[in-house]
């Protein structure tokens, strides 16, 4: 298992789409000021600090109610919040406005609520018809996209490496997801089970998108925020989850992307909450691999495996990586034999609690 440490100390670590390494590095290179960045770590902050408060008072594991596709409505309401105060953008039912940051953020709800509807049966994030709230232009040029416990918040980008973060739909997947987690296994934002936090969200975001456009596990690009980087930025997104290490190789971002792909290669490091970005590329490689063995769509097979792993009340807020394989192993049936050979392919053996 490898021993590597990144970076200096995060200044205000979060659970946004972009880590702060990133958003650390941009600032060293002078891609960014520093000042701005700084502002962006401090938005970060606040809403991981708001995120930490809602899980701690989620009950320790609801008891969500079956959706019937007939009746599971979404309740969307999508703010404004350029002025500072956030105010009515768009409501549930209203018809598109001139503004396509809040247009694209209404749609990007209702994809993924009729995701988690139509495939796992499930009403909204906490099971139980959670209305979803967004605000858009958070910020001064905010570089992120977060839930924060209880609502979205996207930025609009730099305008020089990041643009729009409602610009992918994987993005509001991945982070909507993380209010999915906070109502099932609630992984400790930490190490390992901070790690498979982040990889559910890139695993079902993905999915999110791979749904919406109809896409087979062949056809699918499995990147991550491959809209937010601008032109001139020296990679195709932040990760990618079929080759981690791979998203991007830019000056401006640190390098080359730093995510491993198997356990030899795993980051030990005191920043990132203990590299939950980071090693997130080992179970989100997993989790591929398990899909290309099974083939199809990916929601209809590993998919399915993932998601009664994260929903199993066995499923511990501590798990490492061996634990939650070792329950998607169990919960797989005649698919058992391809996941084991996933995780064991990245260096995960499965183990028992």
């Amino acid at each position: 298992m490898g021993h590597r440490t990144t970076g200096t100390s995060t200044r205000g670590a979060c659970q946004g789409i972009v880590p702060p390494y990133l958003l650390e590095a941009l600032a060293r290179s002078g891609s960014l000021d520093p000042e701005r960045v700084d502002r962006t770590l401090q938005v970060d902050a606040r809403n991981r600090a708001r995120r930490a408060a809602a899980l701690a008072a989620a009950p320790s594991r609801p008891s969500p109610r079956a959706a019937r596709a007939a009746e599971a409505r979404p309740q969307r309401t999508v703010l404004d919040a350029s002025s500072g105060e956030p105010q009515p953008a768009r409501a549930e039912g209203d018809p598109p406005v001139g503004d396509a940051t809040v247009n694209r953020a209404y749609d990007g709800l209702g994809e993924t609520f009729a995701f988690y509807r139509d495939v796992f049966e499930r009403d909204s994030l906490d099971g139980a018809g959670l209305p979803l709230r967004a605000q858009v232009h958070v910020g001064r040029r905010w570089d992120n996209a977060e839930w924060d416990g209880e609502q979205m918040l996207f930025g609009d980008g730099d305008g020089e490496v990041f643009g729009d973060f409602t610009a992918s739909l994987d993005v509001i997947g991945h982070e909507l997801t993380h209010g999915v987690t906070q109502y099932e296994s609630q992984f400790v934002y930490q190490d390992q089970s901070g790690a498979l936090n982040e990889s559910m969200s890139d695993v079902f975001g993905s999915m999110v998108r791979q749904y919406s456009a109809g896409q087979t596990v062949e056809r699918a690009d499995w990147l991550i925020g491959a809209e937010l980087l601008l032109p001139g930025v020296h990679g195709v997104a932040l990760r990618s989850m079929k080759a981690p290490g791979t998203a991007y190789d830019d000056p401006r971002l640190g390098g080359k992307d730093p995510q491993p792909a198997h356990m030899r290669d795993y980051v030990r490091t005191a920043d990132d909450e203990g590299g939950v970005h980071l090693n997130s590329g080992i179970p989100n490689l997993a989790f591929y691999l398990a899909a290309s063995a099974l083939g199809g769509h990916s929601w209809e097979g590993a998919g399915r495996v993932w998601y009664a792993a994260l929903t199993d009340p066995a499923t511990s807020s501590t798990s490492t990586f061996a634990q939650f394989a070792a329950a998607t192993v169990r919960l797989a049936g005649e698919a058992a034999d391809a996941v084991g050979s996933a995780w064991t392919k990245v260096g995960v053996t499965p183990a028992a609690t």
